[in-house]
């Protein structure tokens, strides 16, 4: 079986707008694979990982990557069983170190990578996802407070930020009865969650609590799972900036 992630690269000196993918992880009989995507290419200030030089080059190894292993707790760190928790997964699973990232993000305050998986279908043929809420940092006090008194299954609603000046796609989330701001849908998210809003009917496109890790970091404190309605012709990650550079076939992440 297959499970591939997409890398996003964010510029610094562009913090709000230079962000989009630029490669591509894959892992398949137990096989490593990188490349880039046309991403890569198109985004201001991007030059290749030092440790992965050349843009047309197609990577594979038994082991997975550094850039991408180091992004990973290691299993003797004491708090390796409450990270896999926050993510989701049981304390005693061994999960395939891309599925852990692609819960995780792989994100470091040290540098602008983000991971991310792409949206696949469930066993009905519809939408699913599951992420981390965004932007917490930037939300007030009494909101993370509001997220701690957050329970499992608890419905979440979408709302359009249209005056964001930062994201002309920027989606928050809110709860039903008070509408209390939560936070984001992640940004590599936020164009296809627009368009599923616009094509399938909004009574079918769920938000629930998955889990509130109120011992986290606020990047990792509120998991949600989505569900939705697969729009006809919907292929989500399928712009030109997801598009391989070499010239191989790849199969999409679902």
């Amino acid at each position: 079986m297959k499970t591939a992630l997409f890398v996003a690269w964010r510029n610094q000196a562009e913090l709000h707008q230079g962000w989009g993918p630029v490669g591509r992880l894959e892992h398949e009989n137990g096989v490593y694979r990188f490349f880039y995507t046309h991403g890569a290419g198109t985004l201001r200030g991007f030059r290749p990982f030092s440790e992965l030089p050349d843009l047309n080059e197609v990577y594979e190894s038994d082991e997975l990557f550094p850039l991408f292993a180091n992004r990973l707790l290691g299993k003797r760190r004491p708090e390796y069983d409450r990270h896999l928790r926050w993510g989701g997964f049981p304390a005693d699973s061994s999960p395939d170190p891309i599925l852990i990232l692609g819960v995780t993000e792989g994100r470091k305050a040290t540098d602008s990578v983000e991971v991310f998986p792409c949206p696949t279908l469930d066993l009905e043929g519809c939408y699913f996802n599951k992420f981390f809420v965004h932007g917490i940092r930037w939300m007030s006090a009494a909101s993370v407070n509001r997220i701690d008194s957050l329970q499992p299954d608890e419905r979440l609603y979408l709302m359009r930020d249209l005056q964001n000046p930062y994201d002309h796609n920027a989606v928050a989330l809110r709860t039903d009865t008070d509408r209390a701001m939560l936070g984001y849908v992640p940004r590599y998210l936020a164009a296809e969650v627009i368009e599923l809003c616009g094509k399938c009917d909004l009574n079918f496109i769920e938000l629930f609590v998955a889990q509130v890790n109120r011992d986290a970091p606020l990047q990792q404190r509120l998991l949600v799972r989505m569900h939705a309605c697969w729009p006809e012709g919907f292929q989500p990650c399928s712009g030109e900036a997801f598009q391989p550079i070499p010239a191989i076939v790849t199969t999409p992440c679902h």
